[in-house]
């Protein structure tokens, strides 16, 4: 290969480098956070620590969506998990229709199964001005809270 020729190479995609996860120590997660277990962004809903085995490394337990045990030492995967408040327009066949600040739609969002999703349709059938809080963590998202939105 000549010099002009290692120069003229196409590139099929590029990223901003921005990742879907980043790593963290497991004896520093905390009940409440996320972590990735089994490939999917989960919420920490209990944790305990075991003491120190004969092998050296206290294990955290996680229970989450799924469960884990990592030795307390190593690192695990943790989403990036952004939040957004979206403007409620319509339910429609189980899903959402949102709209941005900016007014643009968005209607790819499953209405939730269980009381927040009763509360949701409730308000939205009593004609009220719903803001709907998501919640995005590797390509996955979630309605996570709704309240009304204030006058003025």
């Amino acid at each position: 290969m000549s010099d002009d020729e290692s120069h003229n190479q196409t590139i099929e995609s590029a990223s901003a480098g921005a990742s879907l996860t980043f790593p963290m120590q497991c004896s520093a997660l905390r009940k409440s956070g996320h972590v990735v277990i089994k490939g999917r962004p989960c919420k920490i809903v209990d944790m305990s620590t075991s003491k120190t085995g004969k092998h050296g490394h206290a294990k955290v337990h996680l229970v989450a969506i799924d469960e884990d045990i990592c030795p307390s030492t190593h690192n695990m995967d943790v989403p990036n998990v952004r939040r957004f408040e979206y403007q409620l327009v319509n339910i429609d066949d189980g899903f959402l229709n949102l709209m941005t600040n900016d007014g643009t739609p968005k209607d790819d969002v499953k209405v939730p199964e269980g009381d927040l999703g009763k509360e949701i349709q409730a308000g939205f059938d009593d004609g009220k001005d719903l803001l709907v809080t998501i919640i995005s963590a590797m390509g996955e998202e979630q309605a996570i809270s709704q309240k009304e939105a204030p006058r003025g």
